[in-house]
């Protein structure tokens, strides 16, 4: 698929790196699947991941956790 960002560059698949911030809370997430451009280095995530990102974020929130670092692949 073409970038809808830099309009330059495609996207291919890789694993990507996701900071989130909810609450006070840092999540970093290693080695999450996305459509990556090579190009830019924008990446896209699909519905399922996304998700799963976002539960993961509530319930490090629920936990009381300001900082996580945690590989999906692994989770």
């Amino acid at each position: 698929m073409e970038c809808v960002i830099c309009k330059n560059g495609t996207t291919s698949d890789g694993y990507t790196t996701v900071t989130l911030e909810r609450k006070g809370a840092v999540i970093v997430i290693k080695d999450v699947p996305a459509a990556i451009c090579d190009n830019c280095g924008h990446y896209y995530l699909d519905e399922k991941t996304s998700n799963k990102l976002l539960n993961i974020a509530s319930d490090t929130v629920a936990k009381g956790v300001e900082v996580e670092v945690m590989h999906l692949k692994a989770s």
